[in-house]
């Protein structure tokens, strides 16, 4: 397999990152949910109108993962007032990291992950959190795996319905 390089998402590449992100979501939890939820969690979470709002957030950060010049996944990390929840400014949130379903276990999710974890270092921060579907067992694996630990809940809207996150984090050792 040749190489997966992880670039930086820059503003005019609001198409493509909405692409991958429609398409990631899609794959990973249509099977799950009502068709009606998926097609309004895809039009309003992927609108351009959001997408442009988070890639212009100091605070937020968006990285593509690509092979052969394709984009096959992607990272959005958060950080102070942009994190979902917490807001603490000694953390970092890992809010989506998404791989296409071609390139499950060829370790493209290790990659944005360790990035993430990268920056965290030289952002400083004491600690990385996340939430993730109760029913994600594949996620809750992975990051279990990296050092995670569950440390409480929350509710994700999708639509009319209410799911559980599982939040996890992992303390670093600077």
């Amino acid at each position: 397999m040749t190489t997966i390089e992880i670039t930086k998402v820059k503003p005019n590449e609001i198409v493509p990152l909405q692409k991958i992100g429609r398409q990631t979501f899609q794959e990973t939890f249509s099977d799950s949910n009502s068709e009606e939820n998926m097609k309004n969690y895809l039009e309003e979470g992927f609108s351009v109108e959001k997408l442009t709002l988070e890639l212009h957030n100091k605070d937020s950060e968006f990285y593509f993962a690509t092979h052969d010049n394709e984009i096959i996944g992607y990272l959005k990390i958060n950080f102070g007032d942009a994190q979902t929840e917490l807001k603490d400014s000694k953390a970092l949130e890992i809010e989506r990291i998404y791989v296409v379903n071609a390139f499950h276990g060829k370790r493209v999710g290790q990659l944005l992950y360790d990035k993430a974890i990268t920056i965290a270092k030289e952002k400083g921060v004491e600690y990385v959190w996340l939430g993730v579907w109760e029913e994600n067992v594949r996620a809750i694996r992975f990051y279990t795996k990296n050092g995670f630990v569950p440390f409480d809940k929350h509710i994700f809207k999708l639509g009319d319905d209410e799911q559980t996150d599982i939040m996890m984090r992992l303390k670093l050792n600077n």
